[in-house]
């Protein structure tokens, strides 16, 4: 995994501005993996996806998040402070180059269903499809590959929703792929009402590489207008230096 460049995370974020969620996603694992092909990225399951990007945040800004929830009872607003390894899956900071993505099998009566993991592609065929009332249902049509018939019930009917096989199926992918689903238990210390927010590593990484880039761009705007210097030299410079110049300007004035 490469770190990007400042120059490469800005173009990142200037490209991102218009693009959905899962194509940021997608980019910013494409400066981390040059050599690899955009299509292999794309089938990562969602777990292994948000591993990298835990680790490419890391990389980028360090170990340290800090994010903020609101209790849904009174409103009380709660600090989180924590690293990027407490939330980060046992053995998933060693997860290899990203390869093709695996299929898996689980019994259910006797049935054996063949599936794979939910990946950024059908994400983003998801988000496309806004009317879908069932979205689990949606993601299992497509993940399913197929239920072998040493009992009645085919692929067909599974697409018919039969209970038993689905809640096997969304509990196993689960197990294979826990990276997917990062909840915080908390707890209000206002009024002690208990809670579970969701941490979506994509939206918080993006928001901080948005925030990070419009102080960087005002820093350059004001190397550039105190010495003329091009955008691409002051982002190639080393930020201890770009500090020290800013200091100087500040000092001036």
């Amino acid at each position: 995994m490469q770190t990007p460049s400042i120059c490469e995370l800005v173009s990142v974020w200037e490209w991102g501005l218009t693009k959905h969620p899962v194509q940021r996603a997608l980019k910013l694992l494409t400066t981390a993996f040059p050599q690899t092909p955009l299509d292999t990225l794309a089938q990562l399951s969602i777990g292994q996806r948000d591993a990298y990007l835990l680790t490419l945040r890391e990389l980028v800004f360090g170990p340290k998040l800090v994010s903020l929830a609101s209790c849904p009872h009174c409103g009380e607003r709660l600090e989180l402070a924590f690293d990027v390894a407490d939330i980060m899956v046992e053995g998933m900071h060693l997860l290899p180059e990203p390869k093709l993505q695996e299929t898996f099998s689980v019994d259910v009566g006797d049935c054996q269903v063949q599936f794979r993991l939910p990946n950024s592609l059908d994400i983003a065929d998801l988000v496309s499809h806004n009317n879908i009332a069932d979205s689990e249902q949606f993601l299992l049509e497509r993940c399913v590959l197929a239920v072998h018939n040493h009992c009645k019930q085919t692929t067909d009917e599974l697409r018919a929703d039969i209970p038993s096989i689905r809640d096997a199926i969304v509990r196993h992918m689960a197990e294979v792929d826990p990276q997917a689903d990062m909840q915080f238990n908390l707890v209000c210390p206002s009024c002690n009402h208990q809670w579970q927010v969701l941490f979506d590593i994509l939206l918080f990484f993006w928001q901080e590489i948005d925030a990070w880039a419009y102080r960087i761009l005002r820093e350059v705007h004001t190397l550039a207008s105190a010495y003329g210097w091009h955008e691409a030299d002051i982002l190639g410079m080393n930020p201890h230096r770009r500090q020290f110049y800013l200091q100087l300007i500040t000092s001036k004035n």
